[in-house]
């Protein structure tokens, strides 16, 4: 198993698709540049959110080719795994190792067994010599993973190394996971960053989620890591307006794309169904919560993010 310590901001990146519902190649290394523009520390690929599950094996392999191409190892390649049974998950693992994926995190069945889980996690992890990060969200996934469990995977399954927590109430699980689990096991945020001041304070290692505006999740935690907790709180209570607003369940995708396509990241805003975009009165309202923050969907490249009073 590899010898990785991942911190930081790893986004959890939609996929590109054009006016006619093909993976964009050409949109998707453009949204890997401006990532790296604005400094993440790591990038989240083909999970809930990239639409993994409506697309072909064929276009997950180009989008992952593509992302580590693009990238040159510059910084991790996260690469979710879904699937029905363990056989699956395996095969999506090891093919995403194969093609250049530095970890890969995966989702649990839907069976609400702990050994039957316990054993789907040890399978994967086994199969594989990257790390395996546990997806633990509830609502999208019908699982629900107790802290006693994911610390036995982390303690007892070698390469089990993180997990994307996000079971509300999160604060909680997450302190109870750091009490039970090895000091060495990563903790990520996620649920659009709403919590990720006070997951950091809690001992998580940073956050994999997609808010459209990733220099904000930088900009906190590259505040928190050196210390200044004020600058930190000072750039998150800015933005949070903006953050809760985006993450609405069923419906954060769209407004993601939006926002991404609007500040000339991607080309479309294409969503494959089932799935729907934001109506003109939402656009409206989203652009108003954006200027509102100081923040813009004309302007291109990295915008500064920074505390009201600064």
């Amino acid at each position: 198993m590899q010898d990785m310590n991942f911190q930081g901001v790893l986004p959890i990146l939609p996929t590109p698709f054009t006016a006619t519902g093909n993976v964009d190649e050409s949109s998707m290394r453009r949204l890997i540049d401006f990532e790296l523009e604005v400094g993440v520390h790591g990038v989240s690929i083909l999970g809930f959110m990239g639409e993994s599950h409506k697309m072909a094996e064929s276009e997950r392999k180009l989008v992952v080719r593509s992302v580590v191409d693009q990238i040159g190892g510059a910084i991790p390649t996260w690469v979710g795994v879904r699937a029905f049974g363990s056989a699956g998950a395996i095969e999506q693992a090891r093919e995403a190792q194969e093609l250049g994926a530095d970890a890969v995190f995966v989702a649990p069945i839907g069976i609400q067994n702990d050994q039957a889980l316990f054993n789907h996690y040890a399978a994967v992890a086994e199969s594989v010599q990257i790390p395996v990060i546990i997806h633990d969200f509830p609502e999208s996934f019908g699982t629900i993973l107790s802290a006693e469990l994911i610390a036995r995977m982390a303690n007892e399954i070698p390469g089990v190394d993180y997990i994307k927590l996000e079971e509300l109430p999160v604060l909680d699980k997450l302190s109870k996971i750091r009490a039970l689990a090895n000091d060495d096991f990563g903790i990520f945020g996620g649920l659009g960053g709403e919590y990720f001041l006070e997951e950091l304070q809690r001992g998580a290692n940073g956050i994999m989620t997609g808010f459209a505006f990733p220099e904000v999740l930088v900009g906190i935690y590259n505040a928190y890591r050196a210390g200044d907790f004020k600058r930190a709180a000072g750039i998150f209570d800015r933005y949070i307006p903006l953050i809760r607003y985006e993450f609405q369940p069923k419906i954060g995708l769209a407004y993601r794309k939006f926002v991404y396509h609007h500040r000339g990241v991607i080309d479309t805003q294409f969503i494959r169904p089932p799935g729907r975009l934001i109506d003109a009165y939402t656009e409206r309202e989203l652009t108003t919560i954006i200027e509102r923050v100081g923040l813009s969907l004309s302007a291109k490249g990295v915008q500064a993010a920074e505390p009201w009073n600064h």
